[in-house]
């Protein structure tokens, strides 16, 4: 299969000489094309700092990040800029939809910011809704819509530039228990059924049982890595809680 992310020896340390914080500490990873992994760990772990150099938010110290086999960490401002509008997609925990903008307008913003024809705009916006199940509420305002559906604006917006990899930090972090499930659902069908790479952050046993594998994350190191294979979703779901109780009460904060 194909590498869609290659994390090498990725270092992203905080402070000076006399106080440093390792946030990220010699992390290697890999993500085939059409995989959804999970990353967990517990507060201060560093999964979101991992998330955010990989999304080019923060800078890293040492090390590589390969998207499609660009080294990212050696782009210049004009290629992070392309990179962040074209090969990736991003979805936050509080949504950053824009309050004034409709949701057609909020899913629509890279491509109207790329110049993308108006035609093409409102094509590439309906299918993206259709895949979402929020076709209905295109000419609503977020403020009139709910949290589940602003989550799913929020993903749709992630995905309607085709990007290489989808980064959700806690994506169901916001949301009750049926909205969870509704989202997760949603990320499942893209990488199922149209081959999206997803790397998802989360602190929940629940949402992390979608994914294929899983990575965790303790003092900004892996320590930890299991695989769904032929599982139930239940099944994997437990293994998850095993994992945990048997790794001891370091991780009793993870869920």
């Amino acid at each position: 299969m194909n590498e869609v992310l290659k994390v090498e020896n990725l270092l992203k340390y905080y402070g000076t000489r006399g106080n440093i914080t390792k946030a990220v500490n010699n992390i290697s990873f890999h993500i085939n094309e059409g995989e959804f992994i999970a990353i967990m760990g517990p507060s201060g772990s560093g999964k979101s700092t991992l998330l955010n150099c990989i999304s080019t938010i923060d800078n890293v110290t040492s090390g590589h990040i390969f998207v499609k086999h660009k080294d990212i960490t050696k782009f210049n401002r004009k290629d992070l800029s392309k990179f962040r509008r074209e090969d990736l997609g991003f979805i936050f925990q509080d949504f950053n939809l824009l309050d004034t903008l409709t949701i057609f307008e909020n899913i629509a913003l890279a491509l109207t910011i790329s110049k993308v024809p108006a035609k093409e705009i409102k094509t590439k916006v309906y299918e993206t809704a259709e895949k979402l199940d929020i076709k209905e509420i295109l000419n609503k305002f977020p403020s009139e819509v709910s949290g589940g559906q602003k989550q799913r604006t929020a993903a749709a917006r992630a995905i309607v530039t085709n990007p290489n990899i989808i980064l959700a930090d806690e994506p169901t972090g916001a949301l009750d228990s049926k909205s969870s499930r509704m989202l997760l659902e949603s990320l499942e069908k893209l990488n199922k059924q149209y081959k999206a790479s997803i790397l998802m952050v989360t602190h929940d046993a629940f949402a992390a049982s979608f994914a294929h594998r899983i990575l965790f994350i303790k003092d900004g190191e892996v320590f930890n890595e299991i695989v769904k294979g032929n599982l139930s979703r239940k099944d994997f779901f437990n293994k998850i809680i095993q994992v945990v109780t048997l790794l001891g009460g370091d991780m009793s904060d993870v869920f």
